[in-house]
């Protein structure tokens, strides 16, 4: 009885929050006659009283800026998508039960009104959970607290028959009722999908009107047709789903090569205008480039003061549980507690001291007796708890025991979220002459988050509140440091580059940035992201406050910023890729050419108007490597470099025709390999 109160106390509570989301936020793209109708049957969506095929993608607006939402939506409808999907945020938008944010990063109405401007439909993801690699799965902390919650448990009743993966198509049964389309609610996908859903397009009749069969030509290949009798409307897919081994397939008496684990797309059932391995798309390497305007930062530290028992008194018998003390407030927690020590409890030997040994439940912490620096610790990703145990030089008298206790936000994935806990849960001192002291029951201050960010010292104005000092070499732990940058030159993106540094916050102009981890090294030994986004809707016009909280010893003197271009622009195409699928136009029901003799091209484009300014790598032959790496083979027309930029050198855009004779010009090298065309360009303003 209880539990069935408070679900439906919660149902309640979730229903008028999606209520006053779907109120404000209504956006699907209305018809003149303003008509909004949604239906389906087994085949497909029906808008409007028309079957469309719609190619979704998630853009999810708190993770970008307002400003940067009108060209990320440019891309996407230029890259053939006419739905955006993003999940509903819960807790960025009642972080206070009852208490609603619908403004600025989080104005949910006027992301939606811009897809809707862009001529794309929307769809929400309302949750309540989202998971989405976001804080608490997307859930407000405050659910955390109502008696008897259960997060994710089993619910048979909002379960939907669909499929989340990469290879749904190989494994979804499909819907459990004829009359259902079959719902494919998640694909992490490597393609280029502007080809992708040009070639879909192409066979868009066919597929939604034409009578679906297949083929089963063997365990690994198959060819799914959908053709509409006495007419011309057909498309066809021929799968190969063998791994390793390419095959040529025959269907209605033509030979179709494809390659391992790759599909052909023939929208006439006759002419490939696809392959999924055989991508005709450009590729870009993205170039960091130190910022001229932005350069010779002059450093100031500030550091934070470690508490004892006289600042922070013992309020509490044993260290509180950290997720429920914060209160997704802050990253951090002070413990504070106290042992007085005989001379008889010391070791006698000088080379002998005592251990301290601390086991948290996550997820990362520091350690200081007496002021010093003792040491830290972390979980990982996999197992959030973790020991810390670190020699220690205690003295004779009172000894100070402070533990700064940090997260990494709350959990975001996984059943029964609401049972997980973090922080400090035993704390011993071993190895005394008078044997093991437990203190987790000792008394124990605590502090919610740090000085600094009480004073918000991370903005200009808060920044005045304390004494700053110049740098001179790596600080003390727990420190903030400061510059200020001019702001950088140009229109591209802008980063900042954090070496040196270790682990704790970054802020520009008062706004977050987020964490940084230099310190928490990959299986490769380097940190798994070097580089923060600086939006530029952050910078000033001039002069920027750059803020960096750092909880590990660290300097700052390597920290830079960064231009972000995607100005190396390459293109990858062998002898068995199709023409690309651009070259292709659906008229009347034929599939008809929009160039005579179409052929595969290799085709670049400058971003933002830029020219070609150099030719870095181009090899006819037998190339490796990727986009910013190409390695030149053992096979190589020694011309192909002079023929590329003579196509190329003082264009916006270019294509080099797959075309042999061009480039080997009767003196093949090696004529039993199946050659390949590589291209890498540099662009300039």
């Amino acid at each position: 009885m209880i539990l069935t109160k408070i679900r439906n106390m919660l149902t309640l509570k979730l229903a008028v929050f999606i209520t006053f989301i779907v109120s404000l936020a209504i956006s699907v793209r209305a018809d003149e006659d303003n008509k909004n109708s949604v239906t389906y049957d087994g085949r497909s969506l029906i808008i409007n009283g028309r079957r469309e095929i719609l190619f979704s993608g998630s853009i999810h607006y708190p993770r970008s800026t307002p400003d940067m939402w009108p060209e990320i939506l440019d891309r996407a409808r230029h890259g053939g998508l006419n739905v955006i999907q993003t999940y509903v945020f819960w807790n960025i938008h009642e972080p206070e039960e009852g208490k609603f944010k619908m403004e600025g990063d989080y104005d949910l109405v006027k992301f939606l009104k811009l897809v809707q401007e862009k001529g794309m439909y929307a769809t929400l993801r309302v949750g309540p959970f989202i998971q989405a690699e976001w804080n608490h799965g997307g859930l407000p902390f405050w659910l955390r607290e109502v008696p008897g919650i259960i997060f994710r448990s089993n619910n048979d009743q909002f379960k939907i028959n669909a499929c989340n993966g990469r290879h749904c198509g190989d494994t979804f049964t499909g819907p459990n009722k004829p009359y259902k389309p079959s719902i494919w609610t998640e694909n992490w996908t490597a393609h280029h999908l502007k080809d992708v859903h040009k070639a879909l397009n192409l066979c868009k009749k066919a597929l939604l009107t034409g009578t679906p069969s297949s083929i089963r030509i063997s365990p690994f290949h198959e060819i799914i047709v959908f053709e509409r009798q006495k007419s011309n409307l057909c498309a066809a897919f021929i799968t190969n789903n063998h791994t390793k081994m390419a095959k040529t397939v025959n269907f209605r008496g033509t030979d179709y090569y494809l390659p391992p684990r790759s599909i052909s797309i023939l929208p006439d059932c006759k002419t490939v205008v696809f392959n999924t391995q055989h991508i005709v798309s450009q590729h870009n390497s993205r170039n960091f480039v130190k910022s001229k305007a932005a350069s010779n930062l002059q450093w100031a530290v500030f550091s934070e003061y470690i508490p004892t028992t006289k600042q922070l008194p013992p309020n509490e018998k044993i260290p509180l549980e950290v997720y429920t003390l914060l209160r997704d407030t802050t990253d951090y927690a002070w413990f504070t507690t106290s042992v007085e020590l005989g001379p008889e409890d010391l070791p006698k030997k000088n080379e002998i001291s005592p251990v301290i040994r601390i086991m948290s439940l996550g997820h990362s912490l520091q350690c200081f007796v007496n002021g010093e620096y003792i040491g830290s610790n972390h979980g990982s990703h996999e197992e959030k708890a973790f020991e810390f145990q670190k020699r220690v030089s205690f003295k004779v008298g009172v000894n100070h025991i402070a533990i700064l206790s940090s997260l990494i936000g709350l959990p975001d994935s996984g059943a029964y979220m609401e049972h997980r806990f973090a922080g400090p849960k035993t704390i011993t001192i071993l190895g005394l002459n008078s044997g093991k002291i437990d203190l987790t029951a000792n008394g124990w201050g605590h502090q919610v988050g740090l000085q600094g960010e009480k004073l918000s010292i991370f903005t200009s104005e808060g920044s005045q509140k304390v004494g700053w000092k110049e740098v001179k070499g790596a600080g003390p732990p727990i420190s903030w440091y400061k510059t200020n940058f001019a702001t950088p030159e140009g229109r591209e993106p802008v980063a900042v580059h954090m070496n040196g540094m270790a682990k704790g916050m970054i802020w520009v102009n008062g706004r977050s940035i987020g964490r940084h981890w230099m310190s928490y090294l990959s299986p490769l030994g380097k940190p798994t992201q070097s580089e923060y986004h600086i939006p530029r809707s952050y910078l000033n016009p001039k002069d920027n406050l750059l803020v960096i909280f750092e909880e590990e010893n660290a300097s700052p003197d390597k920290v830079e910023i960064l231009i972000v271009n995607r100005d190396t622009v390459c293109s990858l195409i062998s002898e068995n890729h199709p023409p690309n699928v651009k070259l292709w136009a659906s008229k009347q029901q034929k599939l008809q050419t929009l160039v005579d003799n179409p052929t595969p091209q290799a085709i670049v484009k400058c971003p933002n108007q830029k020219t070609i300014s150099a030719v870095e790598f181009a090899s006819f032959g037998d190339p490796s490597g990727a986009c910013g790496a190409f390695i030149m083979g053992k096979c190589n027309a020694p011309d192909t470099k002079k023929i590329v930029e003579k196509h190329c050198l003082g264009k916006v855009s270019c294509s080099v025709p797959m075309n042999k004779e061009m480039f080997i010009n009767g003196n093949d090298p090696c004529p039993d390999v199946m050659k390949e065309l590589a291209i890498q360009v540099k662009c300039d303003s």
